[in-house]
C-alpha cells in the first residue's frame, strides 16, 4: 500500500485515483491545459448535440411520412387474394370470423372496411384521374381531423347514401374547386361501353402533405363504389386494421394472416408501399455516418486533451512512482478525470440539444417546404431511450479510446519526471 493510498484510507476517501483525480480537476482552471480543457467540453457538447438534434429531426420525418401513410391505408389491410395491383379490388363479404371482433384482439385497436374505385373527374376545362375510395360508418375520422384545412367531415348513417365527399388540396387548387361545389366523376366498368356518371358535394378539403396521396384519393361514401361495381351491400373491397404500435406491425400482420384464412391475405402497410418504407429506412445510414463523424471527433479531441494533461502533471506523475503507486492507478486518475470532461461536455450538449427540440416543437422557427419534404417544418422526435442510448454510446466510445493514450505513464521515468518542470 502507497502512502497515498493510506492517507485516503484515513481520511475514510476509500478510492485513492479519485480523490486525485478530482483535486486534478479542482485546480485545473489555474493550469495552462484550463483553455484545452473547456475547447474539449465544448467540443464533445456541439459533438453530442448535433447527434442528439440529428436522431430527433430523422426519426421525428419518419414517424410523421409514415403515419401519413397508415391514416390512408391503416397498418394492415385484409383483402381477396388477387395477383393485379389495381385499385379495383375482388369483392370480398363482410361476413367474416374476424370482423368487426378483431379489434378485440390484443395489440389491435380497430378494424374498418373500405373500397377503391377509379375515376375521372371532369370539370369545365380539366380532366383529372383520381381514386374513390368509398367508407363506411365504422370508419375512424381521428387521423383526418385535424387535415381539414375547409369545411368540414361528412357524416355517413346506414340509411340514407351521402353524396358528400372529400378532397385534397392539390386536387382543389389544381381543378379550381371549393367547399359546397359540385363535382362530376365518370367510373368505367369492364363489361360496360358507357362510363358512369356520379355527382358529389365536395364538403370539405384537406392537406396531408403527402403529394403522391392527395392527388389521387377521395374520400365518399362506400355505397356508391358497391352500386358503381355492382355488389352486394354486404361486399366490401377489404378491411383496414390499426395497431396499438407501429413496432408489431410484421408480427401482428403474420398473425392476422393465419386468422383470415385461405381466401384471403393480411399485408402490412409497408408490404404495400415498399418503395416509400425503404427510402425512409434510407435515412437511419445518414444518421449512422452522422454519429461515427461526431464521437470520432469527440473521441480525438479527448485523447489530445489527454495527452497535454499527462505531459503537465509529468512531475507529479513521477511523484506518485516514486511515492510506490502503481501505473495502472495513475492511468485511472487521468481516465477519470477525463471522464469529467466527458461528463460536463454532456451536460451542456444534452442542454443545447433539449432546448432546441423544445424551442421547435413550441415554435416551429424552422420551415421546410412541404412539396419537397413530405411536411411543412423540422419535424422533431424526443424519446428517452434517444438520449440515454447517445450518452452511453458516446461515453463509452470515448472512454475506450482513451485507454490505449493513457498507457503513456508508464514510460514515464520518476528521476526524469521529477526533474522535469
Amino acid at each position: 500500500m502507497t502512502i497515498f493510498k493510506y492517507f485516503c484510507r484515513k481520511q475514510k476517501l476509500l478510492n485513492f485515483e479519485l480523490f486525485i483525480a478530482g483535486r486534478i480537476v479542482s485546480k485545473g482552471k489555474a493550469n495552462f491545459s484550463g483553455p484545452i480543457v473547456r475547447l474539449s467540453i465544448f467540443s464533445i457538447a456541439l459533438g453530442l448535440s448535433v447527434m442528439i438534434v440529428s436522431i430527433a429531426i430523422v426519426t421525428g420525418f419518419q414517424q410523421q411520412v409514415r403515419n401519413k401513410v397508415i391514416g390512408f391505408g391503416g397498418h394492415i389491410q385484409i383483402t381477396a387474394y388477387d395477383v393485379t395491383t389495381s385499385y379495383e379490388a375482388n369483392p370480398v363479404s363482410m361476413d367474416q370470423p374476424f370482423y368487426p371482433g378483431l379489434d378485440a384482439m390484443d395489440g389491435v385497436r380497430h378494424i374498418q372496411v373500405f373500397a377503391s374505385k377509379a375515376g375521372i373527374i371532369k370539370t369545365a376545362d380539366q380532366i383529372e384521374g383520381v381514386v374513390l375510395k368509398g367508407v363506411s360508418t365504422d370508419y375512424d375520422w381521428s387521423w383526418f381531423e385535424n387535415k381539414i384545412t375547409d369545411g368540414k367531415i361528412f357524416s355517413l348513417n346506414d340509411s340514407v347514401r351521402s353524396n358528400a365527399v372529400i378532397i385534397s388540396r392539390n386536387l382543389a387548387n389544381l381543378l379550381d374547386l371549393h367547399t359546397g361545389d359540385a363535382l362530376r366523376m365518370y367510373f368505367i366498368n369492364r363489361d360496360e361501353i358507357q362510363p358512369r356518371g356520379r355527382k358529389f358535394n365536395i364538403s370539405g378539403i384537406y392537406e396531408t402533405g403527402l403529394e403522391e396521396f392527395d392527388k389521387l384519393y377521395i374520400m365518399g361514401d362506400i355505397r356508391h363504389v358497391q352500386s358503381l361495381n355492382n355488389w352486394k351491400p354486404d361486399e366490401v373491397g377489404g378491411f383496414e386494421v390499426y395497431l396499438d404500435d407501429y413496432n408489431t406491425m410484421d408480427q401482428m400482420g403474420h398473425q392476422i394472416n393465419t386468422l383470415v384464412g385461405v381466401d384471403l391475405k393480411a399485408q402490412t402497410i409497408r408490404q404495400l408501399y415498399p418503395q416509400i418504407f425503404e427510402w425512409l429506412s434510407l435515412h437511419d445510414m445518414n444518421v449512422a455516418i452522422i454519429i461515427a463523424l461526431m464521437v470520432m471527433v469527440a473521441g480525438i479531441t479527448m485523447i489530445s486533451t489527454l495527452l497535454i494533461l499527462i505531459l503537465e502533471k509529468t512531475n507529479m506523475i513521477g511523484t506518485l512512482k516514486a511515492l510506490g503507486t502503481k501505473n495502472s492507478s495513475i492511468r485511472k486518475v487521468f481516465i477519470y478525470n477525463a471522464i469529467y470532461i466527458i461528463g460536463r461536455g454532456m451536460i451542456w450538449g444534452n442542454a443545447i440539444a433539449l432546448a432546441l427540440s423544445l424551442i421547435q416543437l413550441k415554435f416551429g422557427l424552422f420551415k421546410l417546404n412541404q412539396e419537397s419534404y413530405y411536411v411543412s417544418e423540422v419535424p422533431v422526435n424526443l424519446q428517452f431511450s434517444h438520449y440515454l442510448l447517445v450518452n452511453i454510446g458516446t461515453l463509452a466510445a470515448c472512454t475506450i479510446m482513451l485507454i490505449i493514450p493513457s498507457y503513456i505513464v508508464t514510460k514515464i521515468s520518476p528521476v526524469k519526471a521529477i526533474r522535469f518542470n
